[in-house]
């Protein structure tokens, strides 16, 4: 891997910020000069949360534009088609396949949409879908759903599965390693 541009997308509460700083770590480890910018929004609201990864022999800005992201990985389908413009040629979205509303569809006013992973792909989109949440109950916890994305994503990075382990090891409190490793494992295989 000479530089990686990956958006971590998601809703407040998701835990895409200790995602971002996973993978943060992970690449600093490996040797990548890092840049980690984190967009809350209205995230204790259950708003759009977008963290930037940046990675690379050297990173000047954070900020990933337009057609510029190597991956985008989504906790929630609407999010996947939110940012989905940010994908450069020759991307990926790895998108976890459940749904939460927002607020417009929770007070009634709007309709959550229908077909949204299919419009991706239709569009030339290269799409990998996953239930992220039955693996993470399986590994112990609803909240391991980031956990599973980033064993996702690990699949396409050339990185050890032992320096993931190692950065998760890193990252979460103890009590919570082995559920976290856990779910990684899920989400990789």
């Amino acid at each position: 891997m000479k530089s990686a541009d990956i958006m971590i997308v998601g809703v407040g509460g998701q835990g895409s910020l200790l995602a971002s700083k996973l993978l943060g770590r992970l690449l600093v480890d490996e040797g990548y000069d890092v840049k980690v910018s984190e967009v809350h929004g209205m995230s204790q609201r259950g708003g759009s949360v977008v963290t930037y990864v940046r990675a690379g022999e050297k990173v000047y800005s954070p900020i990933i534009d337009k057609g510029e992201a190597d991956f985008i990985v989504s906790f929630e389908k609407l999010e996947a088609a939110r940012y989905a413009d940010c994908l450069k040629e020759g991307g990926k979205i790895i998108v976890n396949s459940q749904e939460i509303d927002p607020m417009p569809v929770i007070t009634g006013a709007a309709e959550y949409p229908h077909g949204i992973l299919e419009g991706l792909s239709e569009k030339g989109v290269s799409v990998d879908a996953i239930d992220a949440l039955t693996p993470a109950l399986e590994a112990g916890s609803s909240k391991a759903v980031n956990i599973v994305l980033m064993g996702r994503l690990s699949k396409y990075l050339d990185i050890p599965e032992e320096k993931w382990i190692a950065a998760i090891e890193k990252s979460v409190a103890p009590k919570f390693v082995e559920m976290n490793k856990k779910a990684f494992a899920l989400g990789r295989n």
